[in-house]
């Protein structure tokens, strides 16, 4: 059997020699030979194959450990892993995205030329929660103050406990001033202690692994909304006349919608599309998205559990909340048209307003809409 040389073998595989040597004392890539003299290594042809699988891997920026792993399974194994790592690494993409945004926004609210001022503003909001006409008991919970509006959706044996525990520990919120340069940093705070909240309601360590939460909230700072979502709880925004969704849902099911292997109509009727793949719970991955979002008179948010959308049309939607004349009448309407398609699932809803305050002498900030709402597409 011919054996090529580390400089032959590395130029075939795309390898450095400095890495071939690195992968043969992880022994993730072992020589097919050494010679006993010299302490030259020796490659076998066959080993390329793996060699460029390896090289392939890495330009992935997958972990030398990971890739280890894979080169112990058979080949329809180890593309799952991929897909596997692939989808995670997109989600920390997809985070880091989210924060990206949230930050180039905050610091144009510091600039001087991007913030003129505008009459200060303030929100008329309504909650309400019900168990639907299938389910024994309410696992979700909703609350409107006069700064936060939440929503969330317990799921599991103490499901009811630990969405109420992750909307109390929030309520801090209220009470609390957050300084506009340190609000970033106060929302993930919150969102830890919320986590620990739920792990706490869930009875600590000895938690089942089936119980945790959804959680959806909007903090009102006085001309902006900071959003903090996981989950499949919803936020949408009607804005002159239409209708847009401003969260994404954390589910597998759109996640292979973004992936392009479903069609949005076959995701709506998938067996699994309440499997979630952010959530707060024992072991779960609890990254947020956050966004800031300015806000306009006459805007008006709806807070929702996955109940409304998944029992209710988007168009059914968009005719209650462009119709109801108070946030009160626009909850009581949005739960009777998930009830009056057979409630299948717990639903609760916030409502809030956009309001201009009738005060003189007074100025809030703004700026442009974020980057997030600059094109919005609105829901059909």
């Amino acid at each position: 059997m011919t054996l090529l040389t580390i400089g032959a073998f590395a130029k075939a595989s795309r390898l450095s020699p400095k890495a071939l040597r690195l992968y043969d004392e992880l022994g993730l890539l072992t020589p097919a030979r050494v010679d006993p003299v010299t302490g030259y290594r020796l490659y076998a042809p066959e080993q390329l194959e793996r060699a460029r699988l390896v090289a392939w891997l890495r330009r992935l920026g997958m972990p030398l450990a990971r890739i280890q792993h894979i080169g112990t399974l058979d080949a329809a194994a180890a593309a799952q892993e991929v897909r596997a790592f692939w989808a995670q690494a997109e989600a920390d993409t997809a985070a880091r995205r989210d924060l990206a945004t949230f930050l180039i926004d905050h610091l144009n609210r510091k600039d001087p030329a991007m913030s003129p001022t505008v009459k200060p503003l303030g929100i008329r909001y309504a909650a309400l929660s019900d168990t639907g006409l299938v389910r024994e008991s309410n696992q979700d919970t909703a609350y409107a103050g006069p700064r936060l509006l939440a929503v969330a959706d317990g799921w599991g044996s103490h499901g009811a406990p630990a969405g109420a525990a992750a909307i109390e520990a929030l309520k801090q919120l209220e009470t609390e001033g957050v300084p506009a340069g340190n609000l970033l940093n106060v929302l993930e705070d919150v969102i830890e202690q919320a986590g620990q909240a739920v792990h706490d309601a869930a009875g600590g360590d000895s938690a089942p692994e089936d119980t945790g939460t959804t959680l959806t909230a909007m903090l009102w700072t006085g001309s902006q909304l900071a959003l903090v979502h996981i989950g499949d709880s919803r936020v949408y925004l009607l804005r002159d006349g239409e209708l847009f969704q401003i969260t994404h849902d954390h589910t597998m099911v759109q996640s292979m919608v973004d992936d392009g292997r479903l069609s949005p109509e076959e995701a709506a009727s998938h067996p699994q599309r309440s499997l979630l793949v952010r959530a707060l719970g024992r072991g779960a991955d609890t990254t947020p998205d956050l966004r800031l979002h300015d806000a306009r008179p006459e805007d008006r948010y709806l807070l929702c559990s996955d109940g409304l959308p998944t029992a209710v049309p988007a168009q059914d939607i968009h005719r209650v909340l462009a119709g109801a004349a108070e946030p009160e009448e626009a909850v009581r309407e949005c739960i009777a048209l998930a009830n009056g398609s057979g409630g299948p699932d717990n639903v609760s809803c916030v409502v809030a307003d956009v309001l201009e305050l009738q005060q003189q002498g007074r100025a809030a900030p703004s700026s442009r809409l974020p980057r997030t709402l600059e094109t919005p597409h609105p829901v059909t």
